[in-house]
């Protein structure tokens, strides 16, 4: 947490008069607005329900639930879970484009279907507190609501708005029977439960809050006018519930989430989650804002007379004019929330994280493949007046298949309504010149520094992260866009990935991300085989991450906030004033701390020198001996006899080892390395081979007891 109490969203709901549905986005019924669309996005939808109307509707079995209770395999389910859903947005968008109704028996069995389910959330969902005990089977007479809940109760309410019309006119039982499990399985439990998602202050809180809070609200801002009073639902305190009463709750958690972020922005669950944690903040803003700016008309769906849909910047330029005799309230319109420092922040970290190709910045549980724009940075771009993150959101959207642009494997039917009224904007949107600067996030220890050739990523901070890899002090390389150092992400997710064996995974531990693994033999080798070499230690290190994780000889990062960095600076190339007058960007910091131990300081520089490369100066106090793992996707080479050379200095001899690394680049080291070992490892895991096509490479550096002394420097080079 910051450390500072956010009232951001409360405070500029306090300014509202009140609430209504949520419409910017319209029914079947408005022709106009669907008609409006480009025919070339229309077919595009049309076909893609007609492809899905040829697939099954898979089949969900309780033995698939119970599976992960006993193997920690969650993917057998989900695979039959997810399809069902992705199937049905692409039949309900086909329908309300095309409107003759040869889609609605198929999108009323795909709907049945999820209304019929026992239960919305998956297997490792089903404790009713943070981090505790799953349950075996759901629990049909307390529910609960987990990311999944929620995103199901969001797409059943969403077809259901969508739909209405036609629905109505097959049966009014229809949206009984959605309205009804919406409120056992979404109104109530929200109105009577807490949740810790919800935020009390002392939690701390991360993705699942913005992500469940929009889907609720989805759900209730799409019902009926008068829906939750005519229904008398009631709050915890026993009074009736209105559409502000789920706002009003909304903003408290969305605050709480808040408190989570300096004002710099920064995401510290990564690129890949800004997917679910800054982009559903702003699904909960948008829908917020939608619903209470009574006197602001702005839709996304609007038609000028000619029934062309109108892009974002007419509708603001009519309204506009419209609004030029309002009164002074819509002066503290809710929109307003979006000119915030911290919310601009949070909208364009996406852009900061951004090297090319396809790849971001990663950290923590992250791959560097982190997706594709879409509609959702887009107009939070267009929101906040950010044209560099609008325009670098259509740039990368248009870039996409067709399957990545209508939003094939996304389950939020919300989305695919966004990302269709936004599609033909963002086909023609221009190129902004605007490239992201050299960026510095105190709040979580990060710097990226960039020039033509390089970006460089490092990362202080601390252990305790959400989604947390045990990596202060990393970092990684990308040349012309291609991984050079790199850091590995998670792979599939399991039971182990979030219990207290998270840490025997080998991705999460500090000696496969770029760091030091310091090896101390004095009290344990006798329990140990007798192992007193550095040298022997390193030729298995690694092999069994979970043994080594339980090793006591071998001294990793441990997890935990209190394991960081200190002595943290930074000085960014436009700060920089140094003498020579060179460009450079640098994260200096004291990592030791991570490790839990104070028997030695191991201090850091991470450089970029702008049209040079990468420097990197370690210096150790300390006696014990140490390897240091350097991570690469090419396979690196050791150059014949480089750790025998040597440089005379005005002291010493200096060791250099050089390691060419594929096509892309060599490192040098200089330093007391006394053996070099190039380990390979097999991507065998479906998670990480999205990213890593071939098998990854580490190459561990030895720093043996014969050349480690009392003080010594390792610098790197990085070209």
């Amino acid at each position: 947490m910051t450390g500072q109490r956010s009232h951001l969203t409360r405070d500029y709901l306090k300014e509202i008069f009140g609430a209504g549905n949520y419409d910017r986005y319209p029914d079947i019924s408005d022709r106009k607005a669907w008609d409006g669309l480009s025919e070339n996005l229309k077919n595009k939808l049309i076909k893609a329900g007609e492809e899905a109307e040829e697939e099954p509707w898979t089949q969900l079995l309780i033995s698939d639930f119970l599976e992960f209770s006993k193997s920690g395999n969650r993917v057998r389910f989900e695979d039959q879970y997810f399809p069902r859903r992705r199937k049905l947005n692409k039949l309900v968008m086909a329908e309300c484009v095309e409107n003759k109704g040869r889609f609605l028996d198929d999108i009323l069995d795909g709907l049945y279907l999820i209304l019929e389910e026992t239960t919305w959330c998956l297997p490792p969902h089903t404790s009713y507190e943070r981090d505790g005990r799953q349950e075996t089977l759901p629990d049909v007479s307390r529910q609960i609501i987990d990311l999944f809940q929620a995103e199901s109760g969001a797409e059943i309410a969403f077809t259901e708005y969508l739909l209405r019309p036609a629905f109505e006119k097959v049966s009014p039982h229809i949206s009984i029977y959605v309205n009804q499990r919406l409120d056992e399985r979404i109104f109530k439990p929200y109105l009577g439960q807490f949740f810790w998602w919800m935020g009390d202050g002392e939690q701390t809180m991360c993705n699942w809050t913005p992500w469940i809070v929009q889907n609720i609200l989805i759900c209730a801002l799409t019902r009926t006018e008068g829906y939750f009073e005519k229904r008398n639902l009631k709050t915890e305190d026993g009074n009736t519930a209105s559409l502000m009463t789920f706002l009003e709750k909304a903003a408290v958690s969305v605050d709480y989430f808040l408190d989570e972020y300096g004002t710099d922005g920064g995401c510290n669950e990564g690129a890949q989650y800004y997917s679910h944690a800054g982009l559903c903040l702003f699904g909960c803003l948008e829908l917020i804002d939608g619903a209470t700016s009574i006197k602001d008309e702005l839709k996304y769906a609007e038609v000028d007379k000619n029934g062309q849909v109108l892009l974002h910047d007419e509708q603001n330029e009519l309204h506009n004019a419209d609004q030029s005799d309002t009164n002074e309230n819509y002066a503290h319109c809710f929109s307003e929330i979006f000119s915030e420092e911290k919310i601009r922040n949070i909208a364009n970290f996406i852009v900061k994280m951004y090297v090319g190709k396809g790849y971001y910045v990663n950290f923590a549980d992250c791959s560097p493949l982190a997706g594709r724009r879409s509609a959702r940075e887009f107009l939070f771009g267009k929101r906040c007046g950010d044209e560099v993150l609008a325009s670098f959101a259509a740039a990368d959207f248009r870039e996409g298949s067709d399957d990545e642009k209508l939003l094939s494997s996304e389950i939020n039917l919300f989305y695919h309504v966004m990302q269709a009224f936004a599609y033909d904007e963002m086909m023609d949107y221009p190129v902004s010149s605007g490239l992201p600067e050299d960026s510095w996030f105190d709040s979580m220890g990060l710097m990226v520094a960039r020039d033509k050739i390089y970006t460089l990523a490092a990362k202080a901070g601390n252990n305790g992260d959400s989604h947390n890899h045990n990596d202060v002090g990393s970092f990684t390389i990308y040349k012309n866009g291609r991984p050079f150092l790199i850091d590995l992400g998670v792979g599939t997710y399991t039971k182990k990935t979030f219990s207290d064996s998270r840490y025997e995974l080998w991705t999460m531990q500090s000696q496969f991300h770029n760091l030091p693994t310091f090896l101390d033999f004095a009290a344990t080798s006798a329990q140990n085989g007798g192992a007193s070499s550095a040298d022997n230690i390193a030729d298995t290190l690694g092999m069994d991450s979970a043994a080594d994780a339980h090793n006591p000889q071998i001294i990793m990062q441990r997890d935990g906030a209190e394991f960081a960095a200190s002595d943290v600076s930074c000085i960014l190339c436009t700060n920089n004033t140094a003498e020579d007058k060179k460009a450079v960007s640098s994260l200096k910091m004291d990592i030791s701390g991570a490790y839990g131990t104070s028997n030695f300081i191991y201090t850091r520089e991470v450089s970029l020198v702008k049209g040079e490369g990468v420097t990197v100066k370690d210096t150790y106090k300390g006696g014990l001996p140490f390897t240091l793992s350097l991570m690469t996707y090419e396979k690196p080479k050791i150059m014949p006899s480089s750790i025998e050379n040597t440089i005379e200095t005005s002291e010493a001899k200096e060791k250099i080892t050089n390691i060419s690394v594929g096509d892309l680049g060599n490192i040098t080291v200089k330093g007391p390395v006394t053996k070099a070992l190039i380990k390979e490892y097999e991507i065998a895991d479906e998670r990480l081979s999205i990213a890593w096509h071939h098998n990854v490479y580490r190459t561990l550096l030895v720093c043996d007891s014969e050349g480690v002394s009392a003080e010594c420097d390792l610098d790197i080079k990085i070209e």
